[in-house]
């Protein structure tokens, strides 16, 4: 695995860190459909305009079946789910859940990638998880009790994790942002009329400055821009390994809560960081098995 992989990866997951937190501010005045759906219109419109200014040529064949895999997974359930599910829970908590994509990430490239992952890689990722779940429970209590919103978040995980494994497959043969963009297109007829349903049943948001800021990050970098160097990433590969980077985001994500939302943060935050990190980079420097 390359040093470029690690790197577009970590830059990706940086853009992520925060949606969880904005989405949790985004939800307090503006309907979790609207946003879900929204944002997507939002990032649709951006993708049009570079596609077109950069004349790519357009899928074929399958791959338009492979870009609805993604679009379904990325654009259309991740948002709306965990939209819904932090109408209920803080950040902390959703990050509980979102702590498990790495791992789902890497069991999709498995089967769809027919990667074959080292046992030292298994043993680090799923030391990986166990301490990102140990850490967040502790510092949020998120662990004190399921909640529906829970379902909604680990179903959020399981449509990620297939969207990223297709995405970065995908990413191979179209081009890493050129991938997103098709998925943003793909989803569009879905996204534009969930938007309607949600300002023909509540009005147009009444929000604050601070709220449509919120919502504009999740249009401009969790739903677009954050794509771009997260499937560059994947695509670098191998995705088994490269997804692993992922294991710090709720670590990152319990930060910005902290910083941003007022979420509580101390020493056990540092402390729960060295670990995940050194179970993430222990997983990322983990040798494939020959196919």
């Amino acid at each position: 695995m390359t040093r470029g992989g690690l790197v577009f990866g970590f830059l990706g997951v940086l853009a992520f860190s925060f949606t969880l937190p904005f989405t949790r501010i985004a939800v307090e005045q503006i309907d979790p459909l609207f946003i879900g759906a929204g944002r997507a219109i939002v990032a649709a419109a951006l993708a049009a305009l570079v596609l077109a200014a950069s004349r790519q040529r357009l899928p074929r064949g399958a791959q338009w079946l492979r870009l609805s895999v993604v679009a379904i997974g990325v654009v259309v359930g991740f948002p709306l789910l965990t939209s819904f599910a932090l109408q209920t829970v803080p950040a902390a908590h959703g990050a509980v859940v979102i702590g498990l994509l790495p791992a789902a990430t890497a069991i999709a490239a498995v089967i769809r990638a027919k990667e074959r992952p080292s046992i030292a890689f298994w043993i680090a990722s799923g030391a990986g998880v166990a301490a990102v779940i140990a850490f967040i429970a502790l510092a949020g209590g998120g662990l004190e009790g399921l909640h529906p919103s829970d379902l909604l978040l680990l179903g959020a995980v399981v449509l990620a994790a297939i969207g990223y494994a297709e995405g970065a497959l995908l990413s191979r043969e179209l081009g890493s942002w050129q991938t997103i963009c098709w998925a943003l297109l793909v989803a569009l007829p879905v996204m534009i009329p969930l938007t309607a349903v949600s300002v023909s049943a509540k009005g147009w948001p009444q929000a604050e400055a601070s709220h449509w800021l919120a919502f504009g990050y999740l249009a401009l970098v969790s739903m677009f821009l954050g794509f771009f160097a997260w499937y560059r990433g994947l695509a670098i590969g191998p995705i088994s390994q490269v997804s692993q980077i992922q294991l710090v985001q709720p670590v990152l994500t319990i930060i910005w809560s902290a910083l941003i939302v007022g979420e509580r943060l101390d020493l056990l935050v540092w402390l729960g960081a060295v670990v995940v990190v050194v179970c993430a980079a222990t997983a990322v420097r983990a040798r494939m098995l020959s196919r």
